[in-house]
């Protein structure tokens, strides 16, 4: 039954996106080219609340874990600081690639 689901979800995104497909390229002013800084915006928007929304949950875990136990105070934040600096990370690398793609 799953893949029966799986399937029709597949089939149904293929019939939506061939409109998209069959539209014929434009010039400047063209609707496709004034999207795309809207949709950059929203790319930025959900990877800056997901990263941030990490970002919150690894700080409550690692505050819960020196609470329980203080004596790893020091490994907890070094591997909390790891992993805060390369959730942050994929967020700069988004906001690049937007850089990039938006003229």
């Amino acid at each position: 039954m799953k893949k029966l689901q799986y399937a029709f979800m597949a089939l149904a995104a293929l019939f939506m996106a061939s409109p998209a497909f069959a539209q014929a390229t434009g010039g400047e002013g063209s609707t496709a080219s004034s999207l795309v800084p809207i949709g950059a915006g929203i790319g930025m928007a959900i990877a800056s609340g997901l990263c941030g929304l990490g970002q919150g949950r690894a700080a409550a875990s690692a505050t819960e874990a020196v609470a329980r136990n203080p004596g790893a105070r020091a490994g907890i934040m070094t591997m909390l600081m790891l992993g805060l600096a390369f959730m942050e990370s994929l967020a700069l690398f988004t906001f690049v690639i937007i850089l990039m793609k938006v003229k």
